[in-house]
């Protein structure tokens, strides 16, 4: 049985508008008020973690320990099955380029290095969301979300962040990069952890 959120203030453990935007709304229905880790002026701790659990766990509880606010975090990834579930954690530490993140540059490595390989198509992967709500007594709630797919080649679509353009959904012979935003977000990895992370702590 999960701990239910009883507050009505929750800090969002990121620096990100758009993702931080996307969980006030989320969060709207519940008369939660929505604060961001950059609001509060909170450090991006170092995240060594080698899971998505690891990573989103440290995140949340440094933000909960520094404000005495529950904090829900997110950490979120790209896993290629032919490429040993590569990048997976490191899925924005591929696109990073010492003057900002190039995510054309990590999807043409993630190509790239399928070619090399030799890897039959289709390229299976899929984007895992894993979300913890921590509280600041160091109990935590994990809840992950994952929409299965392929990677496909060439990059199609200029909707959508990160690897949206190369990665197609199960179901669909577009890409999210192709998808309108409500549909995405419908079908989303996020989406999913999100359900789940609502009707454990707030239904």
């Amino acid at each position: 049985m999960s701990r239910k959120f009883d507050g009505n203030r929750l800090l969002v453990a990121t620096h990100n508008a758009g993702k931080l935007e996307e969980i006030r709304e989320l969060l709207a229905p519940f008369g939660v008020s929505v604060v961001g880790a950059k609001e509060m002026d909170l450090p991006e701790p170092i995240e060594d973690g080698t899971t998505f659990v690891e990573n989103a766990r440290i995140k949340a509880h440094a933000a909960a320990k520094a404000t005495g606010l529950p904090a829900l975090s997110d950490d979120s990834g790209i896993e290629i099955d032919a490429l040993d579930k590569q990048p997976g954690v490191y899925t924005a530490d591929w696109a990073e380029t010492g003057d900002g993140r190039d995510f054309k540059m990590a999807m043409t490595k993630s190509h790239d290095l399928l070619v090399a390989k030799g890897a039959a198509q289709p390229w299976t992967a899929r984007f895992c969301s894993t979300l913890v709500l921590a509280f600041p007594d160091g109990h935590d709630e994990v809840f992950a979300g994952i929409v299965e797919g392929q990677v496909v080649w060439p990059m199609r679509g200029v909707e959508g962040h990160g690897y949206d353009p190369i990665f197609q959904p199960d179901g669909y012979d577009i890409t999210f990069g192709e998808m309108d935003f409500d549909e995405k977000n419908r079908i989303s990895h996020r989406a999913d952890a999100f359900r789940k992370f609502v009707a454990g702590c707030f239904d």
